[in-house]
C-alpha cells in the first residue's frame, strides 16, 4: 500500500509540475515564439503541435531502452526546467526552457503509463492541486512569482517529486496507482485501449485541456462570478470571487475518487460533462458558474468510469504497457490539437464553440463505453482523505483573496481628471513574462483617475488562466467593469476611483477581422450631479484596411451615450492620425487629446513607430499634460492626459 500511496504522489507532482510548464510554454508560443499580428498563425500552431507530435515516438524510446531509466532521466529534466523557468529572464531562453520543460514531461507521462495501470486517482489529484494551488495564488503562477517563497515552495515540490520518482523506480512492476487493491480481476483486455488503465491514460490530455479551460480554472470561476453581479451581460468587481473554486475541486473529486453507479446511472458524468462545455461553448457571462459546476462533476465522473481495475496476465503485460505509453502521448496530443484549433480561430476567423463540445464528447464516449468494475475496497479509500486535504485548501482561496475597495466620490467633484489608456497585451511584457509589476508601476506613476484597458484576458488556458484584470484591479486599489468582446473572458476594461454607473457595450461589426471588438461605456459619478462619460475601445481593423466602420461605429455610439455630458474616448485604435478610421472621431466632433504632443508613437513598445493609441474628448474638456510613459510590460505604451473639466 505504501508503495501504491508514493507512485500516485509521485504522479499527482509530476501533473502539477508539468502545469506549471506548460502555463509558461502556452502564453510563450503568442509573446515569444509569435510577434503580434506578425507571425502567423499557422505557424505558431505547427510549432505548438511539433512537441507533441515529437512525444508519440516516447513508447517506442521506452520500448527499447526500458521504462525506469527513460522516466528518470525525463523527470529529472522536467524539475531542472520547471526550477530554471523562476530564474529565466524572458525571451527566447524562456521559450526553449518551456520548450524542453514539456518535452520532458511528455516523455515522463509516457514512462510512468507504462508501469501505471491505475492511474485516475494521480490524474485527479494532480489536477486538483494544481487548481487549488493556482487559486490561493490568486491566479498568478509560482513561476512568475521569484520571490523567495515561491523558489522555497517548488525547490520542495520538485525534491519530493524527484525522489519519488527514484525510490517507486526501485521498486519496478507495473504499479496501481494507489486506488487500493480490488479484490479480483473483471475480465479480458479492452480491446480500444488495452487493459489496465488504457482508457484512462488516453483521457489524460482531454482531461486536462477541459479543466485548465473550464472544469478547475480558477479564473473563469471569478470572472463567471463578476458577471453575476449585475445580470446585465457587464462584469464587475465581485465579492467572493474564487468561491466556485473549492465547489468544483469538491465535486470533481468526490466524483473521480468514489464509485460509479452502475446501469444507466453511469450515464450522469458524461451527461454533466457535456452540459457543462455546451454552457461554456454558449459565449455568455452569466452562464459560466454553472458550466464550471457541470464540468467539474463530469470530468471527475468520467474518469472514475475508466478506473480499470483488471489486471493484463503475463502473456499480456508487455502489450498492456505499449498500449498505455501510445494512448497517453495520444491524448495529450489532443490536448494540443483541441487547444490550438480554439485559440487559433481567434486569428483564422473560424467558429470555435464546437471545440470544447466535441473534446467533452470524446471523453464521454471513452468513459460511458468503458467496461464497469465493482471495487471492493478494504476500508477507507485512501485518496479520499487526500481530496479532503485539496478541498481544505481550496477553501482558502475566497478567505485569502484580496478584494477591491469600492470607489467613492465623499470629497465632492474634482477639477481635474487623469486618463491612462493601455493596450496590456494580456499582461506579458516584450520579454514574455507576466509583468503584473510592471504594469501596475508604470499605470500608478499617472497617479489616474480613470484607466482604460485593451486586449485584457481572464482566463484563457493559452494565457496561463489568469485573471489579469482582477489582479491589476488589485495593484492599482481600483474597482473595474469590464466588456466582452471575443468571448466573455476576453475584452476591455475600465478601472476607477470614482463610482461608475449605467455601464453599456456595443458590440462591433467584424468586417473581416477575426478577433471580437467591442465598445465599453460608462458614466463617472464624480458627485453633486457631476458626470462623466468614458468609453473603452479596442478597434480590429479588418485585413490591409482601417478600422473605418467600427471607428464610425464607436464615435456614434459615444457621443448618443454622453448625451452632451463631458466625455472621454480611448484605448488601441489601431490608426495613426490623418487616417480615414481617426477622423471619424473629430468628425463626430471629439479632440486629439495627445494633439499637443505629436507626434508620440506608442507601438511597438521598445521602439515606437505607430501612433496607434489615443484618447479623445468632447470639446468641453481641456487636456494638458498628454504623455506616453516608456515601459516594456506590453507591446505598446500606455497614453495618459490629464483633462480640466467645465465649470460648474
Amino acid at each position: 500500500m505504501r508503495y501504491r500511496q508514493l507512485t500516485t504522489g509521485t504522479l499527482v507532482l509530476g501533473v502539477v509540475l508539468l502545469i506549471d510548464v506548460l502555463r509558461v510554454w502556452l502564453p510563450g508560443i503568442i509573446t515569444i515564439f509569435g510577434q503580434a499580428a506578425s507571425t502567423p498563425a499557422e505557424l505558431m500552431g505547427a510549432f505548438a503541435l511539433g512537441w507533441f507530435v515529437l512525444a508519440m515516438g516516447a513508447p517506442a524510446v521506452v520500448r527499447r531502452v526500458g521504462a525506469r531509466p527513460v522516466t528518470v532521466v525525463a523527470a529529472v529534466a522536467l524539475a531542472v526546467a520547471r526550477l530554471a523557468l523562476t530564474a529565466a529572464p524572458g525571451g527566447r531562453t524562456q521559450l526553449w526552457l518551456a520548450t524542453a520543460g514539456l518535452l520532458a514531461g511528455l516523455v515522463w507521462l509516457v514512462g510512468v503509463a507504462t508501469v501505471t495501470d491505475r492511474p485516475v486517482p494521480g490524474l485527479a489529484l494532480g489536477f486538483a492541486v494544481n487548481a487549488a494551488v493556482h487559486a490561493v495564488l490568486d491566479t498568478v503562477d509560482l513561476v512568475w512569482r521569484g520571490d523567495w517563497v515561491a523558489w522555497l515552495l517548488s525547490a520542495v515540490a520538485v525534491a519530493v517529486f524527484l525522489v519519488g520518482t527514484a525510490r517507486s523506480g526501485r521498486r519496478g512492476g507495473a504499479g496501481d496507482a494507489l486506488a487500493g487493491p480490488a479484490d479480483a480481476p473483471v475480465g479480458p483486455a479492452d480491446a480500444a485501449a488495452g487493459p489496465g488503465g488504457g482508457r484512462a491514460w488516453l483521457l489524460a490530455g482531454p482531461a486536462l485541456l477541459l479543466a485548465g479551460m473550464v472544469a478547475l480554472s480558477p479564473a473563469l470561476a471569478r470572472t463567471g462570478m463578476s458577471y453575476l453581479v449585475a445580470g446585465d451581460g457587464v462584469a464587475r468587481s465581485p465579492l467572493f470571487g474564487l468561491a466556485p473554486v473549492p465547489v468544483a475541486v469538491a465535486g470533481f473529486l468526490c466524483a473521480a475518487l468514489t464509485r460509479p453507479p452502475v446501469g444507466w446511472g453511469r450515464a450522469y458524468g458524461p451527461v454533466a460533462l457535456l452540459g457543462g462545455a455546451v454552457l461554456f461553448a454558449l459565449d455568455r457571462g452569466d452562464l459560466l458558474v454553472p458550466a464550471i459546476l457541470l464540468a467539474a462533476v463530469g470530468l471527475g465522473a468520467c474518469l472514475a468510469l475508466t478506473d480499470d481495475a483488471s489486471q493484463p496476465t503475463s502473456d499480456t503485460a508487455s502489450t498492456s504497457a505499449s498500449r498505455r505509453g501510445h494512448a497517453v502521448a495520444a491524448g495529450m496530443l489532443v490536448f494540443a490539437l483541441g487547444a490550438v484549433g480554439y485559440y487559433s480561430a481567434y486569428d483564422l476567423g473560424y467558429p470555435n464553440a464546437a471545440v470544447p463540445v466535441v473534446v467533452a464528447v470524446l471523453i464521454a464516449a471513452v468513459a460511458f463505453t468503458a467496461r464497469p468494475v465493482v471495487h471492493r475496497l478494504p476500508g477507507p479509500f485512501p485518496p479520499l482523505r487526500a481530496a479532503a486535504a485539496v478541498t481544505a485548501l481550496a477553501l482558502l482561496a475566497p478567505v485569502l483573496a484580496d478584494e477591491v475597495p469600492v470607489a467613492s466620490n465623499r470629497d465632492g467633484p474634482p477639477e481635474r481628471l487623469t486618463v491612462v489608456a493601455y493596450n496590456i497585451r494580456m499582461g506579458f511584457g516584450l520579454d514574455g513574462r507576466f509583468d503584473l509589476t510592471g504594469l501596475a508601476q508604470v499605470v500608478d506613476r499617472e497617479r489616474p483617475d480613470v484607466v482604460l484597458l485593451s486586449e485584457v484576458d481572464r482566463a484563457w488556458l493559452l494565457n496561463g488562466g489568469h485573471d489579469t484584470l482582477d489582479l491589476l484591479a488589485d495593484r492599482l486599489a481600483m474597482p473595474y467593469v469590464f466588456g466582452p468582446a471575443a468571448d466573455p473572458v476576453w475584452g476591455d476594461a475600465v478601472l476607477s476611483r470614482w463610482p461608475v454607473r449605467d455601464p453599456r457595450t456595443l458590440p462591433l461589426a467584424a468586417v473581416g477581422a477575426p478577433t471580437g471588438a467591442q465598445a465599453l461605456a460608462v458614466t463617472l459619478d464624480l458627485g453633486d450631479g457631476v458626470r462623466t462619460a468614458v468609453v473603452s475601445t479596442h478597434l480590429q481593423p479588418p485585413p490591409g484596411k482601417g478600422p473605418v466602420v467600427q471607428a464610425r461605429a464607436v464615435a456614434d455610439f459615444a457621443t448618443r451615450y454622453a448625451a452632451g455630458r463631458p466625455l472621454v474616448v480611448a484605448g488601441d485604435l489601431n490608426t495613426e492620425p490623418g487616417d480615414e478610421a481617426f477622423a471619424e472621431f473629430t468628425r463626430a466632433g471629439l479632440v486629439d487629446a495627445l494633439a499637443a504632443a505629436r507626434p508620440l508613437a506608442t507601438s511597438p513598445a521598445d521602439d515606437p513607430r505607430q501612433q496607434i493609441d489615443h484618447i479623445f474628448v468632447s470639446p468641453g474638456l481641456t487636456p494638458t499634460d498628454p504623455v506616453a510613459p516608456r515601459s516594456t510590460a506590453s507591446d505598446h505604451l500606455p497614453v495618459a492626459v490629464t483633462v480640466t473639466l467645465p465649470p460648474r
